[in-house]
This record gives structure tokens, C-alpha cells and sequence, in this order.
């Protein structure tokens, strides 16, 4: 279950990110509400989450997916390069979920 919490709360936080670009900084009233209801949707759930699983791999895990998922919608959807860099980090922060969670940090 603390799986599927998480799940929320990292597509709730995309959600608001990907809403804040709509803000112009918070001078638009529905966008603006989008991002402040996604990070308080993603807050309570992450909070939730860390009832059955450990704070660093839920944070990890988090903020590691999340960023991915910003790269990915700014590179698709935004018009944003994704350069060599980019997809680099992107590998590596994969890479570092994935170690965190096969060395037993959860």
C-alpha cells in the first residue's frame, strides 16, 4: 500500500510542477490553485507513505521520479532539449532508485 501511496503523492507533485509553468508566476488564478492543491495532495500522501516505508527511499524515490518525469514532459510536451546531459542524469538518477532499493534501504 505504501507503494501506491507513493505513486500519488510523485504524480500529484508532477502535476503541480507541470501546472506551475501555467502560473505566470501565480498571477493566474487556475493554475496556481492546480499547483498549490497538487503539492498539498502530494505532501499528505507522501506523509502517508512513510507509515510503511523508510524516509530516504521514499524520498528517493520521490524526488528521483518525479524530476525524470518533469524532464520527460518538458522534453515531449514542452519543447525542451533533452541533451546528452539530460538523458544522463535522468540514467542516473534511475540508477540510484534502483540501488537504493536492491541495498536494502527500505
Amino acid at each position: 500500500m505504501g507503494y501506491l501511496l507513493l505513486a500519488g503523492a510523485i504524480a500529484a507533485e508532477v502535476g503541480a510542477t507541470t501546472a506551475m509553468k501555467y502560473t505566470e508566476g501565480f498571477s493566474r488564478l487556475g493554475p496556481s490553485l492546480l499547483t498549490v492543491l497538487g503539492y498539498v495532495l502530494s505532501f499528505a500522501l507522501l506523509a502517508q507513505t512513510l507509515k510503511s516505508v523508510s524516509v530516504g527511499t521514499a524520498y528517493a524515490i520521490w524526488a528521483g521520479v518525479g524530476t525524470a518525469a518533469i524532464v520527460t514532459i518538458g522534453t515531449v510536451f514542452l519543447g525542451e532539449a533533452l541533451t546528452p546531459a539530460r538523458a544522463a542524469g535522468i540514467a542516473l538518477i534511475i540508477v540510484g532508485v534502483v540501488v537504493l532499493n536492491l541495498g536494502g534501504a527500505h
